[in-house]
């Protein structure tokens, strides 16, 4: 039987919870445990599929096809392992599959509750994880604050967990926030301390506590902590805050905090295998190079919409030995009269355009697009990106000045990118769209193939629109090459062009396999030509 590890935070929001969840995941399987993480969300959405990236940052997707938050991204990126399902519930899908039961009477005339109804549901989704993933130990980070309305339910039913499997198969890590008062110059434990009340009046005493602040706590205040919250001091681990997320796992192992978890769980304490992620800390230490990549989207006021993109980028940038420089470009200012894109990216070394959804902003994608075929830039298109490359080709280098989207124009005369046959009668959003994994056959003797050096390859998607097959020979005889083919259904995934150094798009999303110790070939491909393209400018 799995053993479970709950993260929950306190005080406030954006502590880092999900970095914590992940390092520890990370120092467990580094002593050779098998490891899966599940992210619980206490909002009504049944997934975060149609939800504004502005309001909560990308949606991940995992291999099967799920919509989920954007921390299973980081779980992902840490331990290096496919999530699934299982891994991202929320309030919104507890509730739905609750009373789809009691429409089917499965309850047999019971008066459905919170308690237990709602919390057995979410108790079983936990203990579903365990069973399903066959791992030594899961990992579960609860979304919010503690005090929420939204996740009392979700505390109530780690309260039963609790009691049902004991204290050696459970463990609680409490995140919270040691202020630092400037004028006083002091650091402030009332606020952990006032979180740690709140989780006991739920029923729970946290086993560790992970303390955020800007400097070392010092030892008096690791006593006052541990005090106050019945904890032993060398439960109390520091997160002290740093430049790069991705020193945070080897700070909490000089702290023993993956010992202190094997040690209540009764399981053997083995010798860590963390060099292959030191190996990593050295190299983003000793980045000798920098490239500045011109990021065009529409959500640029919130990096954490393109979270992913802008890890894969550093994470290429990581094996070359160049720290990636991001250019954060909104698309709609681009359309805006006078402006003068050989100003927008003269130290820019490559255009990368990314997924979005809808009509706004999209004409200044068109002419980033443009501008980097025109001006032999190095260009990644993705997911829409690909989509924009297909439509200012079509305009520009075909002829078919009409040529758009129908998710754009729906009446439009040209449409080289459509909705599948399948699709048209979809009325629902969620959930509805092309996501997951799915397979491309590559075309040799492509870039395509140079950067995966494989045949076929397995891809996650999340979109709804596809090129237009009708217009692949106007489009071919022009000299775009399709490098990427769906086996099944002949739809596209890959387009390249001719007589141009670097200019990729593809169907699909990358972004989600790539790992900062294993960049994903089309970033580590993107990268390269764009560090290349700089060394002739210079």
């Amino acid at each position: 039987m799995a053993k479970f590890v709950f993260v929950t935070g306190g005080v406030c929001s954006g502590l880092g919870k999900g970095i914590t969840a992940s390092s520890i995941a990370l120092l467990l399987k580094a002593k050779g445990y098998k490891v899966f993480m599940q992210k619980f969300d206490p909002y009504m959405n049944v997934d975060p599929g149609t939800m504004s990236p502005i309001q909560h940052g990308e949606v991940f997707v995992t291999a099967d096809g799920c919509e989920t938050d954007l921390d299973l991204g980081h779980y992902e990126r840490f331990i290096d392992e496919e999530l699934n399902y299982t891994s991202n519930i929320t309030n919104g899908k507890i509730y739905s599959s609750v009373i789809e039961k009691e429409r089917r009477g499965d309850f047999l005339g019971s008066t459905i509750q919170i308690v237990p109804h709602i919390s057995n549901e979410i108790k079983n989704k936990v203990y579903e994880a365990g069973t399903t993933s066959n791992a030594d130990i899961v990992i579960t980070e609860i979304g919010g604050t503690v005090g929420d309305i939204e996740s009392a339910v979700m505390m109530e039913s780690l309260r039963q967990i609790r009691l049902e499997l004991g204290r050696e198969n459970t463990l609680f890590v409490h995140t919270t926030l040691v202020p630092y008062l400037f004028g006083s110059n002091e650091l402030k434990t009332k606020p952990t301390q006032n979180s740690i009340i709140e989780l006991r009046r739920l029923g729970i005493q946290p086993d560790i506590v992970v303390t955020r602040a800007p400097v070392d706590l010092g030892e008096a205040i690791r006593k006052k902590i541990a005090l106050f919250g019945s904890i032993p001091i060398e439960n109390i681990i520091e997160a002290k805050d740093v430049n790069n997320i991705y020193q945070i796992p080897i700070n909490f192992h000089k702290q023993n905090i993956e010992e202190i978890i094997l040690k209540q769980f009764q399981m053997k304490v083995t010798k860590s295998n963390l060099k292959y992620w030191e190996d990593l800390l050295y190299q983003v230490e000793n980045l000798k190079d920098e490239v500045e990549i011109a990021l065009v989207g529409k959500y640029v006021e919130l990096e954490d919409a393109y979270l992913s993109v802008k890890e894969a980028l550093k994470a290429a940038g990581y094996q070359y030995g160049a720290k990636v420089k991001i250019n954060w470009i909104d698309s709609e200012s681009l359309e805006k009269e006078g402006t003068d894109l050989s100003k927008v990216f003269q130290n820019s070394k490559g255009i990368l355009v990314p997924g979005g959804f809808g009509s706004r902003g999209i004409e200044g994608k068109i002419l980033a697009c443009q501008y980097a075929r025109e001006h032999k830039i190095p260009y990644l298109g993705i997911c829409l990106g690909m989509q924009i490359a297909v439509i200012e080709f079509a305009r520009n280098v075909c002829g078919i000045q009409d040529a758009s989207s129908r998710e754009f124009h729906e009446t439009c005369q040209n449409p080289v990118i459509d909705l599948m046959a399948d699709q048209k009668a979809v009325m629902n959003k969620g959930g509805t769209l092309r996501l997951g994994n799915y397979e491309c056959r590559i075309q040799k003797g492509t870039l395509a193939y140079q950067d995966y050096q494989q045949e076929t390859i397995l891809e996650r998607h999340r979109h709804r629109y596809e090129f237009n097959n009708a217009y692949r020979s106007i489009l071919e005889e022009q000299g775009m090459i399709f490098s990427g083919i769906n086996p099944d259904s002949n739809l596209v995934e890959i387009i390249e062009l001719k007589n141009h150094p670097h200019f990729i798009g593809c169907q699909f999303h990358p972004e989600f396999k790539s790992r900062p110790t294993k960049a994903h070939p089309l970033f580590l491909s993107f990268v390269k030509s764009s560090m290349e393209y700089a060394k002739k400018k210079k």
